[in-house]
């Protein structure tokens, strides 16, 4: 029930975004533009954007490091299903089946593995306040809800990395804390295996502990996000309209931020809607930003979905292994909060 209500409020979030994006734009003259668009620049947008797939891996494989080195080739499939899950499945299933599928071929902890994706997110999250802010002097706009984005996403992600930094500095301070809290408020079987849990949480946060881990983590972000802006870049050519590369960069680190809110698969309508406000804003057409936005958003899911099922099917997956996955995650969950035995429950991590 409590996953169904998810769902049911992403899609509400995805119609609401849609309405208000949609408002007074004529979608027969979208459709119009889509059909005489230079399809031909999609072309080189999806290689650049496969090889921002490739840093997201390397990023992956030195996060993993402090707890095994994985190698690009085995990673570079696992990232591929995870992203395609994130475009295909409802509830971000993709994060929890990478870590799944990387538990089973690599034997790395489903919570570990969980942990240096969170991290990811963060790192991403801050380079999209990077881009907001860098892009700002030479593409000012003046919104409130543009300045609600900015202001709701600096306290999130800074103050949510803050709070990773200082776990991941003294994990043996933030062990005896927990411990101690648990001891006093939970029942004695359901004590080890939630500390076990926090254990494996602070071992995927190792990256964090090292001034050089965190700049090579911050480098590789910045590399992947100017790489995807540059697809943005290209699938602008399909058009008829130019704006500044930096005004593309804020719309990648809005329309990004926003994609952080709960939304339908594939982040309908919390892409589009941010999207089309920003190119509306630097006086973009309203049908030209429609269709640009549309094409971009199928130029960013296709591909990567398509590929996402191949891998899928060459690792011996199914449909069913996102159920799998998601049962896998709620097992290790009850596995903090069950008085059974920790040898008796159905997954160990």
């Amino acid at each position: 029930m409590r996953r169904w209500m998810v769902l049911a409020l992403g899609i509400a979030v995805s119609a609401v975004f849609l309405y208000f994006g949609l408002q007074g734009v004529q979608l027969d003259e979208v459709a119009r533009r889509i059909v005489g668009a230079e399809l031909i620049w999609l072309v080189p947008s999806v290689a650049i954007y496969f090889l921002a797939v490739w840093g997201r891996t390397w990023r992956w494989h030195y996060l993993l490091r402090p707890m095994k080195r994985v190698s690009l080739r085995a990673l570079f499939p696992i990232v591929v299903i995870g992203y395609m899950g994130n475009n295909v499945y409802p509830f971000r299933a993709g994060e929890v089946i990478r870590a799944y599928v990387l538990k089973r071929n690599e034997g790395v902890s489903l919570t570990g593995g969980l942990a240096t994706i969170v991290v990811e997110r963060l790192f991403d999250g801050l380079v999209m306040l990077i881009f907001v802010f860098a892009a700002l002097p030479f593409a000012p706009i003046e919104a409130d809800w543009l300045r609600a984005v900015v202001i709701f996403g600096t306290l999130f992600f800074f103050g949510a990395l803050a709070v990773f930094l200082a776990l991941a500095a003294r994990p043996a301070y933030a062990q005896r804390v927990a411990r101690a809290v648990i001891e006093r408020g939970l029942p004695h079987k359901a004590q080890a295996p939630l500390l076990r849990l926090i254990d494996h949480f602070l071992e995927g946060l190792k990256s964090l502990r090292s001034p050089r881990d965190l700049l090579m983590t911050l480098i590789t972000s910045v590399f992947i996000w100017l790489t995807e802006t540059t697809k943005y870049w290209f699938v602008m050519h399909a058009f008829n309209f130019e704006v500044s590369f930096f005004v593309l960069m804020l719309m990648t680190g809005v329309v990004n931020l926003a994609t952080t809110l709960p939304a339908a698969p594939g982040y309908i309508g919390t892409f589009h809607t941010p999207g089309i406000l920003v190119l509306e804003a630097f006086r973009v057409n309203s049908e030209v930003a429609a269709s640009y936005t549309i094409v971009l958003h199928a130029a960013l899911w296709l591909p990567i979905t398509l590929l996402g099922f191949v891998y899928l099917i060459r690792e011996g997956l199914s449909w069913r292994s996102f159920e799998e996955a998601s049962r896998a995650a709620e097992a290790a969950k009850r596995s903090a909060e069950s008085p059974q035995p920790a040898d008796a429950r159905e997954v160990r991590l």
